[in-house]
């Protein structure tokens, strides 16, 4: 068996120009799509990830404003900052790029964005709606993998799905929304003995824990699907994810390539985010 891909980049291009459609329909009403993102420090990946979300804004016609500050900036500064762009009404979603500087408390930070902007994902209320099937900002990296299960029509009822991590960004969240699409979850983490045989007994497999090669061929039950939401370099420098790619895609029946997966797909979410929270505003 060989593995098909799901390919982040052309899913991404395909629900970009659906929201370009939602951009323009709000801006003829008077109503661009606001985003502000906020980058301290001088983070090289940081930089990266901003650069390519202020771009993407860009291609569907968001209104972005890129703030940049040092990584001396205050605590109390930075949330000056988020307060001013709560009242400012062209400002639909607002982002802080993690990591922070170490001496900001990035909890605090989060929890100081308005609920109604947190396109993120992160606040504690989109935390409870997520948990409570209620309405809400999903996290855009597990929503984006959700977005990819939909595009090769994967029923998720009664399949079992493992989730390797448990981050508040992709893990926990990862695993509420395979539950509302009534999966059976297991949540794998570094203290879980035994990997392998669980990963074994899913039909699913979502690796999300920074680790190369966490994920190899004689863990993956054959036909299963695999979804790699991992970030790493390998000998030569080289992007790649939490699966050995090479081995899996011999036994998974779909998996997503790193880069060129779920990457894409975060930002997309984030757009899509951003163009809901502006509807909402009203």
């Amino acid at each position: 068996m060989t593995s098909q891909l799901i390919n982040g980049v052309e899913l991404s291009k395909h629900l970009r120009q659906e929201l370009q459609h939602k951009v323009h329909a709000l801006s003829a009403k008077g109503k661009t799509p606001g985003l502000a993102v906020i980058l301290v420090g001088d983070n090289p990946a940081s930089q990266v990830y901003v650069r390519n979300k202020v771009s993407a804004c860009e291609q569907v016609g968001i209104h972005s404003v890129l703030d940049k500050a040092p990584a001396t900036l205050s605590q109390e500064e930075l949330l000056t900052k988020i307060d001013t762009l709560n009242k400012d009404p062209k400002i639909h979603g607002i982002l802080v790029q993690l990591p922070l500087p170490a001496h900001i408390d990035a909890q605090r930070v989060i929890e100081a964005i308005s609920p109604l902007k947190d396109v993120d994902g992160f606040h504690i209320s989109s935390a409870g709606a997520l948990m409570t099937g209620s309405p809400g900002f999903w996290p855009c990296t597990p929503f984006g993998c959700m977005k990819m299960l939909e595009s090769i029509q994967f029923d998720l009822k009664g399949k079992h799905a493992v989730v390797i991590g448990r981050s508040n960004i992709v893990g926990k969240p990862m695993a509420m929304m395979l539950l509302q699409k009534n999966a059976t979850v297991t949540i794998c983490h570094s203290h879980t003995q035994n990997l392998a045989h669980l990963t074994r007994q899913a039909d699913l497999v979502v690796a999300a824990v920074g680790v190369r090669n966490v994920l190899t061929k004689d863990m993956v039950k054959p036909g299963a699907v695999v979804l790699d939401v991992g970030m790493n370099r390998d000998e030569a420098g080289k992007l790649c994810g939490d699966v050995d790619f090479a081995g899996v895609s011999e036994v998974a029946s779909f998996i997503t390539p790193v880069p060129g997966g779920v990457g894409p797909m975060t930002i997309t979410m984030l757009l899509h985010n951003t163009v809901l929270a502006a509807e909402q505003l009203g």
